[in-house]
């Protein structure tokens, strides 16, 4: 487990140092919160990660942030990704499987693109990788590098990127066909997102059949009442986005992913008492989903007793 310390923010008008997610404001956290309309989230969070940020360095809590030191096979490859993009990197986990050579991957919300090019090593030179991020700034550092790294770093004949401007919300807005993606990643990047049925949907339309959904994500275990949702120093710290992991599960199942299931859980701890209170008894999580777009796959996994040893082997685990 690791714990994310959430800076205090209450008190009469206590200026709210920059956080993960949202830009600097001057409020107390336990004022009443004006509504936040979708377009208004969309137009803060890009903001916020095109003009705000411009360093891992300047997040101020770990909310946001890879939990756990990640497998072997992503260090290897994160070992060849530029400095420039390592150092705007905002997940919250290392949402990248190890064998994807030949695929086509697709991430969502790739913000300057690193775990696109930590992909791009693991696709070799007959895979894709193509990243859909709103933030101008974002996608012009993911662009500068793209083809001196495919050809040079890793010598592939030519590039295996495609960095397109988009909503995550309308994937299929931006040129991806139905059923054309091999996996989906994403990390950090749903909390965010003012419509999460339509990122799932969208997930599931583009995916091919027997192709999965493997991202991170911060979860609640249980709903949020409405003035959390509506707390904008919360929803800067990537909580008051947090979906109830029962409610994603219903919309993943009314997406086509059957089967939702969690392969990491890291709990996100909220140590300023003041904050505790806006929340209440919710708790947070940092998961790692894989969602599986196969039609006869059934609803949960049978349970007869069965053991089954691994013996190693698996390169990278």
């Amino acid at each position: 487990f690791f714990f994310a310390r959430i800076m205090s923010c209450c008190g009469p008008k206590v200026e709210q140092e920059t956080t993960c997610c949202a830009p600097k404001v001057e409020q107390s956290c336990c004022a009443s919160q004006p509504e936040v309309s979708k377009s208004d989230t969309l137009e803060l969070v890009k903001d916020y990660y095109g003009k705000v940020l411009n360093t891992t360095k300047d997040l101020k809590t770990s909310a946001c942030c890879a939990a756990d030191r990640p497998p072997r096979y992503i260090m290897d490859a994160l070992k060849k990704v530029p400095q420039e993009i390592q150092d705007k990197f905002y997940g919250c986990g290392s949402p990248i499987p190890a064998e994807l050579t030949g695929l086509t991957v697709l991430d969502l919300g790739c913000g300057a693109g690193r775990d696109c090019y930590i992909a791009a090593s693991l696709v070799g030179p007959t895979g894709k990788v193509i990243g859909v991020d709103m933030t101008d700034e974002q996608l012009d550092v993911a662009k500068k590098h793209a083809a001196e790294f495919c050809t040079k770093t890793l010598a592939y004949p030519s590039s295996v990127f495609d960095f397109k401007k988009g909503y995550i919300e309308a994937v299929q807005d931006t040129g991806i066909p139905q059923n054309s993606v091999d996996l989906i990643m994403s990390n950090c990047v749903i909390n965010l997102s003012p419509d999460k049925e339509a990122v799932i949907n969208g997930a599931a339309a583009v995916l091919k059949q027997g192709g999965e959904m493997y991202f991170s994500d911060v979860y609640a275990d249980r709903r949020l009442p409405e003035d959390v949702r509506k707390h904008e120093v919360l929803w800067g710290e990537c909580i008051s986005g947090a979906l109830y992991t029962e409610d994603f599960k219903r919309l993943a199942r009314k997406a086509g992913f059957t089967d939702p299931r969690v392969l990491t859980q890291t709990e996100i701890q909220i140590h300023d008492p003041e904050l505790q209170q806006v929340v209440g008894e919710a708790r947070f999580y940092s998961i790692l989903y894989r969602c599986f777009k196969i039609d006869d796959l059934e609803d949960g996994p049978e349970d007869y007793g069965q053991v089954a040893t691994y013996n190693g082997g698996i390169p990278g685990s």
